[in-house]
Formats: structure tokens, sequence, C-alpha cells
């Protein structure tokens, strides 16, 4: 378990990074054709993974699938800052860092809460920050939400929390085929 005096810091520097790029979030979709999957069918389902998300850590850590599997991921936020579930390889998440930043930036991730209002903000060539994507879920302290994914074949794939430095403090898991 990590501590609370890690918690803190994280919570400060996700507060105090300064604005690393542009982007959005429009539902265009990290994960769409991508080596990571596609959105699953709720009736090819074959089980459910609880992953509960904690500040700064997941439990469980790393989570086995096959190729070709389509999971339930029931989520839950059981710590006391927003928190990120996202289906991605490392590159993705790098890159989805810098528009978690613009979210920080503009107001939409206030530590505890998420300002809904502030994610319509148009961002320009249409973009919003919705975080709308199949393969992510973004949740304030004591929410659940489920995602439902195909893993469509072996690659290097992790779940992670991109609010900035919460990756950098180890928010992330692997993703391991059977």
């Amino acid at each position: 378990m990590r501590t609370s005096s890690l918690v803190a810091a994280v919570a400060a520097l996700s507060l105090s990074v300064p604005v690393l790029g542009a982007g959005g979030h429009n539902g265009q979709g990290q994960g769409h054709g991508t080596p990571i999957g596609e959105p699953g069918k709720e009736k090819n389902v074959t089980r459910t993974i609880t992953v509960t998300m904690h500040d700064n850590y997941y439990e469980p850590e790393s989570i086995k699938v096959k190729p070709g599997e389509t999971v339930r991921f029931a989520v839950q936020n059981k710590g006391n800052l927003v928190h990120e579930f996202n289906i991605g390889t490392p590159s993705m998440h790098e890159a989805h860092q810098k528009e978690m930043q613009m979210m920080v930036e503009h107001g939409v991730i206030q530590g505890g809460k998420l300002n809904r209002e502030r994610m319509k903000m148009d961002m320009g060539d249409g973009h919003s920050m919705m975080h709308d994507d199949p393969n992510s879920l973004l949740l304030e302290p004591g929410q659940s939400e489920e995602v439902v994914w195909t893993f469509t074949k072996k690659g290097n794939i992790e779940f992670a929390c991109n609010v900035p430095g919460h990756y950098q403090a180890g928010m992330y898991g692997e993703i391991n085929f059977k």
C-alpha cells in the first residue's frame, strides 16, 4: 500500500503540473481500431472482473485475459481523488496524459470532483473533454461504472489512471495474456 504522504504529494502535483500539450476527449476513440481490442458486446461477456481504484493503486494490480475474450470490468473508486480506468498501450497512456492535463488546467478535474459543465467546453475542432471513450472511465470518489471490452489479440496493454501524476506514482496495472 502507498502512504498518505504519497497521496498528498500526487494530489499537489496533479494541481501544479504545467500544460504539456493539447488534445480533447470527443468519443472518437482511444481504442477504436487499435491493437488493444474493441468495445465488447454484453451478450459476449465471459466474466466480470472487479477493479477497485485507491489513492494511487488498483486492486488487482494485474489481470489475465485470453485473446478474443470479452470482459466486463466493474470499476469502483474508493479513493479520495478523481481517478481513471483506461485500457491502452503505454504510448496511448503517455499521449492521453496530455489530454488529462488539459482537463486539470481547464478546471474539469478538481482534486476529488469533476466539473461536468466544463467537460462540455469546445476545445476547438469540435473536441470536448467529455471523456466518453469506450475503453475509459473517469470516476469521482464513491462512484462505480462498467467497461465491457473485447481483447482481440495479444499486445502490450495496461490499465492506468492518467490523471496528472497518478501514472507516475504507480497507478497502472498489466493486462497479461493466458
